[in-house]
């Protein structure tokens, strides 16, 4: 009864962790354009954001090992960022945004690593924590729609705010576990090192998928005619089918965490090559459906790999940091193809990416 309290607990404070991010977010690229015209810029700023959070998360993750505690992290992260995402409500320029979004950055590199470390710690049996991981997809879905609902472009700041502070109220009664403190000097080099060709693969992937990210809302937006709350719906497509596909996990998909990941690398492939042949807002949908299962598959399968065989905020640090160095090259790489080219040609070099992710991914041993 008590583990399942705590699983409440964490899971709606992982549910508004993830929906004060994401709702603003997914909308950077549109927010952006209100400040600059330049694809270029618009790339940079949404890159800024995971850049500071690149160095936060290995940072601060490695630190909860150390100091063999994660609650104290989640806190000051919740904190961190009511205040930072609070602050965009002021942004009304570009260099502006580019503070908030670093400052955003840093204080969610603080507790993301340590939240996903604490929930797989706080359950014996450990497949239970996909059910409780699950609701990141949930916050994201719940913010991408909260935006779409808003269809105010200022007020979504505030209400990403207000999620950080209600999530931080949820963190108040959870127990404060002390964990094994984890000293080993070079401990980031050796996981890295060991799990080269499961990081290099994420990296690959998430190059192409943040690139696609980058200039996908503005395509439906200015190419298909799409409409702020259309957009969201797009966007759900993806979350709820990532939330679902996670508690499913759970029980009834039996297969090894890497053959988990190794699915979720290859299949994004299929996402970008039917997204570039979309003709209209609405056919973007069960693409964005199929990412929503590629992701669940792939963050449930490396993390949890991760995790059985690492320093657990150590690696899960470095996983979502990996995410991040792609969150920040992915976008800058989407604006110089789209000024280059076309917003098609993001797609095709998404394509071309992935499949060389997928190629890396079948080296990772079980």
């Amino acid at each position: 009864m008590q583990k399942l309290h705590v699983n409440n607990l964490v899971r709606t404070a992982t549910f508004f962790q993830h929906a004060g991010i994401s709702i603003i977010f997914v909308f950077m690229p549109v927010i952006a354009k209100g400040v600059t015209e330049s694809v270029f810029e618009i790339g940079l700023l949404v890159a800024s954001f995971s850049f500071a959070q690149i160095l936060s998360e290995i940072y601060f993750g490695r630190h909860s090992d150390k100091k063999g505690t994660r609650l104290k992290f989640i806190r000051i992260g919740f904190i961190g960022c009511a205040i930072a995402f609070g602050l965009h409500y002021f942004a009304d320029d570009l260099g502006m945004f580019f503070l908030v979004r670093i400052a955003a950055g840093v204080a969610s590199g603080i507790m993301i690593p340590a939240m996903i470390a604490y929930t797989y710690e706080a359950n014996i049996d450990k497949k239970r924590a996909a059910t409780v991981i699950s609701f990141h997809a949930l916050g994201w879905l719940a913010g991408i729609a909260a935006a779409g609902i808003a269809n105010d472009l200022r007020l979504i700041f505030l209400i990403s705010a207000a999620s950080f502070v209600i999530g931080l109220l949820f963190t108040i009664k959870l127990p404060n576990p002390q964990q094994v403190k984890e000293l080993t000097p070079g401990t980031t080099k050796k996981v890295i090192v060991k799990n080269k060709f499961l990081f290099s693969s994420l990296l690959l992937r998430h190059i192409g998928a943040a690139a696609v990210w980058t200039i996908l809302p503005i395509m439906l937006m200015e190419k298909l005619g799409a409409e702020l709350y259309q957009i969201s719906i797009v966007y759900v497509a993806n979350t709820l089918t990532a939330f679902i596909l996670m508690n499913v996990m759970a029980s009834k998909i039996h297969l090894s965490n890497v053959t988990k990941f190794q699915i979720g690398i290859g299949f994004t492939t299929f996402v970008f090559v039917g997204l570039s042949m979309i003709t209209d807002w609405w056919m973007a949908m069960p693409f964005m459906s199929l990412v929503g299962a590629t992701w669940a598959f792939l963050f449930i399968g490396g993390n949890f790999h991760l995790m059985d065989n690492n320093p657990r905020s150590t690696s899960t640090g470095i996983f979502s940091s990996t995410l991040s160095i792609a969150t920040v090259v992915g976008p800058v790489v989407a604006g110089s193809i789209a000024f280059l080219f076309d917003y098609t040609a993001v797609m095709y070099f998404a394509i071309v990416i992935i499949v060389c992710a997928f190629g890396v991914s079948l080296k990772i041993r079980k």
